[in-house]
């Protein structure tokens, strides 16, 4: 991510979603895209519907924020459950289908497929959440938040080389579970 020098990452404990989400809109945006470039063709969900939902989800939530780093993970978390209540709501649970299924790019693929199914994958998540939610987090950053290792070492307060080592063992570990 990238951080205007002049602003301190660390925001007080009164910041709202309205005060953060205004001076990282773009960011916010930029991750949204990130997220439905990861989506099927013809979605019917665009990055700034996303990024609105994003932001009413937090803003109802009357939550404050005491960074940066505080904000994008909550907003990585609202990201993966908007996407999952769409494929839900689009009738993803039909095994077989198409529409709960994403094409994964290289750097974030996680089933040896090239494609997995995102309510496939959120179980897997709630499961690896169970075992290490540590991992969880990683994998939910950088899948459903578009976040690189250094941005998810700074959001979760890990050396890199934790994360990085966190983001191998979580993908060989939900590889297992998605190819099975």
């Amino acid at each position: 991510m990238a951080h205007d020098s002049s602003q301190p990452d660390d925001r007080p404990p009164s910041s709202s979603t309205s005060e953060v989400a205004g001076e990282v809109y773009d960011e916010l945006r930029r991750i949204a895209q990130k997220a439905m470039n990861n989506e099927r063709p013809g979605h019917t969900l665009q990055a700034t519907a996303l990024v609105n939902e994003v932001y009413l989800r937090l803003d109802a939530s009357a939550r404050r924020w005491h960074s940066r780093a505080h904000f994008f993970a909550a907003a990585s978390e609202a990201i993966r459950r908007i996407l999952i209540d769409h494929a839900r709501s689009r009738g993803a649970a039909k095994r077989g289908g198409s529409l709960g299924r994403v094409p994964m790019d290289d750097g974030l693929a996680l089933a040896g497929t090239g494609a997995v199914d995102l309510l496939d994958l959120d179980a897997a998540l709630q499961d690896l959440g169970d075992m290490d939610p540590r991992m969880a987090r990683v994998v939910e950053l950088r899948f459903f938040g578009g976040l690189d290792v250094a941005e998810v070492a700074e959001v979760l307060g890990f050396s890199k080389r934790t994360i990085e080592n966190d983001w191998s063992t979580a993908r060989a570990w939900l590889r297992g579970r998605l190819d099975a």
